[in-house]
Formats: C-alpha cells, sequence, structure tokens
C-alpha cells in the first residue's frame, strides 16, 4: 500500500514562494510510473498542476508555467513542487497523487491517479 504525506503548505502573499514535499512509502512501482501535484480550490474541480515521469520528464499546466518546478529526491522517496511568483489563484487544497502508468502523467487526470495524499493547504493573498 503506498502512503503519501504532504508538507509544506502555508499563507504568503503574492509574489512570494512556497516548497510542497511529499513523502512516499510502500512504493513499489518499479519503472514506469507517474507522480503529480494536484489543487482544488472551494468550488472548483480537481487540476492537475505538474506530473513527473519515472524517467523524471515534467509536465505543467499552462498556468504555472515558468513558475512552478517539480522534482524528485528518490533517496528520499520525496516529491516536491516548488512555487514561486505565487498568484491568489493558485489558493487550493494542494493533493500529492500517485499512479503505475507515466502514460497518465501529461493529461493529470484525478480518475488515472490511485494514490492521494491528505492535502495541504496554500493560501496567496493579494
Amino acid at each position: 500500500q503506498v502512503h503519501l504525506v504532504e508538507s509544506g503548505g502555508g499563507s504568503v502573499q503574492a509574489g512570494g514562494s512556497l516548497r510542497l514535499s511529499c513523502a512516499a512509502s510502500g512504493y513499489t512501482y518499479g519503472s514506469n510510473y507517474c507522480m503529480g501535484w494536484f489543487r482544488q480550490a472551494p468550488g472548483k474541480e480537481r487540476e492537475g498542476v505538474a506530473g513527473l515521469t519515472s524517467d523524471g520528464s515534467p509536465s505543467y499546466v499552462d498556468s504555472v508555467k515558468g513558475r512552478f518546478t517539480i522534482s524528485k529526491d528518490n533517496a528520499k522517496n520525496t516529491l516536491y513542487l516548488q512555487m514561486n511568483s505565487l498568484k491568489p489563484e493558485d489558493t487550493g487544497m494542494y493533493y500529492c497523487a500517485a499512479t503505475g502508468n507515466a502514460y497518465f502523467c501529461a493529461a493529470r487526470r484525478s480518475a488515472d491517479f490511485t494514490y492521494w495524499g491528505q492535502g495541504t493547504q496554500v493560501t496567496v493573498s493579494s
């Protein structure tokens, strides 16, 4: 059973930065998987923000390109999301997720991801 635990959320002013972390355990996907970050604002659908394939290829939703960076420390089994130049519209609950098929990284649809963390809140004020 894969267990994902997010941390690093908080409240910042617009233009600020945060780094989210996702500690993974029980992970046995081998060489073909995708890990991603999703967010959900009140009243909105969950959105796939960024994904990282097992071979290290990142993908991003257009609204965060150039501002967010997804990365992974394999030795620590930890996924990161560095968020810079934050905007109020980045506010939401951020979730870490994993799936056993790197193919799903491009589209980042919630239904294609099997394992989810509990989420960490990010609030950006103007």
